[in-house]
């Protein structure tokens, strides 16, 4: 009898630390070590990216990812002025391209991600009747906000149109430059401006502009967004995880909801 009474116990407690192994797993896996991932992406991407963002948190409850979004220029510097930066999304080559001959990204991580329009937008109570780039050099048309050329990635593309139509000397003398996308939008939704240049997708998330002209696809170099995991990153597995996530199907889906077109050559990680 004791010998039974014995085993019986004996067996007892090996259930019982059997179910204690199980609910300490669980534990441990919900209780993941906290990560914080800081992603440097052009400002046009803010809203696409805000979405994605509360996605990939739902899904990652251990992994925070911190944004600063600026233009592409700016966020470029701060990179190379050593900001903390585990990934950068540009809205153009030419920044990503700077950081790439300087040895910055981590190796085998870029990848062309996304594609944009350069658009003219007015006011929607605008009564200028402004309805192509060339209307720009009309004597009406006194106020045209443009991204600052030197760092804004849609200064840059804007300068190229210009110049392209023979009309850039004659907008220049009545633009104002913002300091990156969204600001050029904004001088536009209040009526500071008469009319601005932005990407599709800038217009797309407001209801106070309209489009009125797409500048020509031959008039400028195509508008690919690239992004890429910064070399110094101290969170490289986390950061491929979330480059992975990116380029998924389901992120693809929101950022087509936001008016952007994905690159052909986007890679799959």
């Amino acid at each position: 009898m004791k010998r039974s009474f014995a085993l019986l116990m004996s067996a007892a407690l090996m259930l019982m630390a059997g179910c204690g192994g199980g609910g300490g797993t669980d534990q441990t896996s919900k209780d993941a070590e906290p990560i914080e991932l800081h992603v440097a992406a052009a400002a046009s991407l803010t809203d696409a990216m805000k979405e994605l963002a509360a996605d990939y948190e739902k899904e990652h409850p251990n992994v925070k990812l911190t944004f600063n979004f600026g233009s592409s220029g700016a966020l470029q510097q701060a990179i190379e002025n050593g900001g903390q930066t585990d990934l950068f999304f540009s809205a153009a080559q030419k920044q990503m391209n700077a950081l790439d001959d300087a040895g910055a990204l981590a190796p085998d991580t870029r990848t062309n991600l996304l594609i944009n329009e350069v658009v003219l937008i007015v006011p929607n109570d605008s009564t200028k009747d402004i309805k192509s780039f060339e209307d720009l050099t009309r004597d009406d048309v006194e106020h045209i906000a443009l991204g600052e050329p030197k760092g804004v990635p849609v200064g840059q593309y804007t300068e190229e149109i210009l110049t392209n139509m023979n009309i850039l000397d004659a907008v220049k003398a009545k633009a104002v430059y913002g300091s990156d996308v969204r600001q050029v939008l904004s001088w536009v939704e209040t009526g500071d401006a008469d009319c601005g240049v932005v990407y599709a997708t800038d217009a797309a998330v407001s209801d106070k502009v309209k489009v009125v002209a797409t500048a020509p696809a031959d008039s400028h170099k195509p508008v690919v967004y690239p992004a890429a995991i910064i070399k110094d990153t101290k969170q490289l597995d986390a950061s491929k995880e979330l480059m992975k996530f990116m380029t998924s199907d389901a992120a693809k889906k929101v950022f087509e909801k936001y008016g952007f077109a994905i690159a052909p050559d986007v890679r799959q990680f």
